[in-house]
């Protein structure tokens, strides 16, 4: 099911980065990664994965504008996009629903509670 599946993971941080990808290929997903928000642009137009997990503060572009360009894609922009975030406020998670993430996830958070929304996500996809 997951084999052809690859996940975009967009974040500046090296060992969040590094947990992700070891979690989601041992779920047999493959995976690309961005540290900034340009590259993460970059990696989505040239990979087009199957998902993004994206972080609202990176340098460049800010998740919440990698976001709104995702949208903006007339052939892949309604893949899903989790924003994986240490922004907790009400206004920051309503803000990025309303941009149109698919779920907002707040750091510090469970793998395994990704995971499970990921795959939710992936198996609702034709």
């Amino acid at each position: 099911m997951t084999a052809s599946k690859t996940i975009l993971i967009a974040d500046d941080e090296p060992l969040l980065t590094e947990m992700l990808e070891f979690r989601l290929r041992a779920k047999g997903f493959g995976t690309t990664v961005a540290s900034d928000g340009r590259e993460a642009l970059e990696k989505f137009a040239s990979e087009r994965p199957s998902a993004v997990v994206l972080d609202a503060m990176m340098p460049v572009h800010d998740g919440m504008e990698v976001l709104r360009r995702i949208r903006m894609d007339e052939e892949h922009g309604d893949v899903p996009v989790i924003m994986l975030s240490a922004r907790r406020s009400e206004e920051d998670i309503v803000r990025a629903l309303e941009a149109g993430a698919s779920d907002y996830i707040v750091k510090p958070f469970l793998p395994e509670e990704l995971m499970v929304r990921l795959q939710r996500f992936l198996a609702a996809r034709p």
